[in-house]
């Protein structure tokens, strides 16, 4: 089992709805893709670690959920201000979607 934490830990994170606007391979890195991301008031650069498993040309225009408020890091010198979440096994990767048409830019709770 998981070590526990308060729920007042979860509610640090901001956890939001964005649309992915572009999505390009790092150049050098053969896991690497960059996301432009449109969070409704902003865009921001991410990167993931996913390129082994899919293609840039499968992100484009989806809705994805992304953790904001995390402190940015520099990966392959593009600077990342969050990471995209997804849930992974042995097998495969699977990416976590709003199930209605949420707006760009909601708060998940």
């Amino acid at each position: 089992m998981s070590q526990e934490y308060p729920v007042e830990e979860f509610w640090k994170f901001d956890i939001r709805v964005g649309q992915i606007l572009e999505a390009e391979k790092v150049h050098g890195s053969q896991k690497l893709i960059k996301l432009t991301v449109d969070f409704g008031k902003e865009k921001r650069t991410i990167v993931t670690g996913v390129a082994d498993q899919h293609e840039p040309s499968e992100f484009k225009g989806k809705k994805m959920i992304f953790v904001l408020n995390l402190k940015p890091k520099k990966v392959f010198g593009v600077e990342s201000k969050g990471m995209l979440l997804l849930a992974e096994d042995e097998n495969k990767q699977t990416y976590l979607v709003p199930v209605e048409d949420a707006p760009v830019g909601s708060r998940f709770y």
